[in-house]
């Protein structure tokens, strides 16, 4: 669960109306704490660093000293502050706005380097020399940062976030099934349901169903945009199923509170018990093993539903951006190329939660996840460790852009389900508001070109 922290909100959806940026969030930033400030350092050597809270409580614990290890060892003043996860992009444009922020930005979701491309430093050759100490850069990791039109890179890839399946197997084993497709959840959800053990995936504006959501669309054989990156394909029959299928396992085999949900909300569900099965990285899965070891033990997890034309989830992100107006741009570098040196040290603290970004940092069998002491049975999350063949980031089948972005950060493709799914308009209507909504943004960013 994240750590809540007080602010005056500037909207994502303001935000999205000011193509420029810059009336997006004028003295509007949020209120942030700092969890140590490393005070014996000079004042003018200092290194600032923002990202989300952690649903893994324990990775901020490990973040927070070595980056204060760091500093203390090269005279530097870091100071690391932590906000709630859907605070991240409006403090993004409070920052890009005032010119003033952070050296170090850490997002988390569907990106933000093109967004605010203008906005960073080209950090090519730092991205260039971690690919020769720690291999290649995954498609997901390429796809966070890099500018395919002039070789750059926005932002330095850190991990991207996994979504399986996670379901409590007596329940399912009392009618006999799986939910590995998303016919077999609709079906044995509704199962659930009426022994009061509804379905959890939410509705709301999130991370977790901005993920979800693509990954069904994308199952049944529709996406947001073509390869290219150049047009709208969202307008399909393949997208209209997807929608009818999102509204029938809503009324079916859902529970209504989706409708309002946030990250934590099936994180909680789950811990709850009442929960049948949820989409979620394994931060859920931790929270109920510290509370409950005999509920997380009946937890399972799973690859994401089969679809009628894949296998694939939305997977979240996490990079590094430095701004240009950053007072300690050497240091922000110094930093995070000791921070991949040291990256398996962050991927065991997070408990298995952060999936590498470069091939080479975390050697097959992996830790945690080929072999969890605490989980019963130990190799519970083995099948994460390929996690990557069957996740991809907002922009698939085509490349990240600011288009793709803007769309993500106006959870579009969430209304368009939940339209469907509370009767709000048909699936045939929700997919024509849908795509009259994306084509607007693409036809925007296409003008800036």
């Amino acid at each position: 669960m994240a750590k809540k922290t007080g602010f005056s909100s500037v909207t994502r959806r303001r935000f999205l109306k000011e193509t420029g940026l810059a009336a997006a969030a004028a003295g509007a930033a949020p209120l942030l704490t700092a969890p140590f400030v490393s005070k014996a350092l000079a004042a003018d050597k200092s290194l600032s660093i923002v990202q989300w809270a952690h649903f893994v409580p324990e990775y901020d614990t490990w973040f927070d000293k070595f980056a204060k290890d760091w500093g203390e060892k090269n005279k530097i003043s870091v100071t690391v502050d932590h906000i709630p996860v859907q605070n991240i992009p409006a403090r993004a444009a409070a920052e890009a706005s005032a010119g003033s922020g952070h050296d170090l930005f850490g997002f988390n979701g569907a990106g933000g380097a093109h967004l605010y491309r203008k906005f960073f430093l080209n950090v090519a050759d730092l991205v260039n020399e971690t690919e020769k100490k720690y291999g290649k850069v995954t498609t997901i990791g390429k796809q966070l940062g890099y500018n395919a039109d002039d070789g750059s890179w926005s932002a330095f890839p850190d991990f991207y976030i996994n979504f399986p399946g996670m379901y409590r197997k007596s329940e399912w084993g009392e009618i006999g099934m799986l939910p590995d497709t998303w016919d077999n959840l609709r079906i044995g959800g509704a199962k659930l349901k009426a022994k009061g053990h509804p379905v959890g995936i939410s509705l709301g504006h999130s991370n977790d169903p901005s993920t979800t959501w693509r990954g069904l669309l994308w199952s049944y054989g529709g996406a947001v945009q073509d390869e290219a990156g150049k047009k709208i394909v969202l307008n399909s029959k393949e997208t209209v199923e997807a929608t009818k299928y999102a509204a029938a396992l809503y009324k079916e085999a859902m529970t209504s509170d989706v409708l309002s949900w946030n990250d934590s909300s099936n994180n909680q569900y789950l811990v709850s018990g009442v929960a049948s099965y949820i989409i979620n990285p394994i931060s859920a899965y931790r929270t109920f093993q510290k509370s409950n070891k005999a509920g997380a033990d009946d937890t399972f997890v799973i690859a994401p539903p089969k679809g009628p034309a894949k296998q694939i989830m939305g997977a979240a992100s996490e990079f590094y951006g430095i701004w240009k107006f950053a007072k300690n741009k050497e240091a922000a570098k110094e930093f995070l190329r000791y921070y991949a040196a040291n990256w398996p040290e962050a991927f065991k603290a997070s408990e298995g939660y952060n999936n590498p970004c470069f091939a080479g940092l975390v050697p097959k069998p992996m830790p945690i996840l080929a072999n969890d002491p605490t989980s019963t049975p130990h190799d519970k999350f083995a099948i994460l460790q390929d996690s990557d063949k069957w996740s991809a980031i907002p922009g698939y089948p085509g490349p990240a852009t600011p288009a793709m972005d803007e769309v993500y950060y106006a959870f579009i493709i969430n209304d368009m389900m939940a339209k469907a799914a509370t009767g709000q308009l048909s699936a045939e209507e929700s997919v024509k508001w849908a795509t009259q909504q994306c084509e607007t943004i693409m036809k925007k960013w296409a003008g800036k070109a």
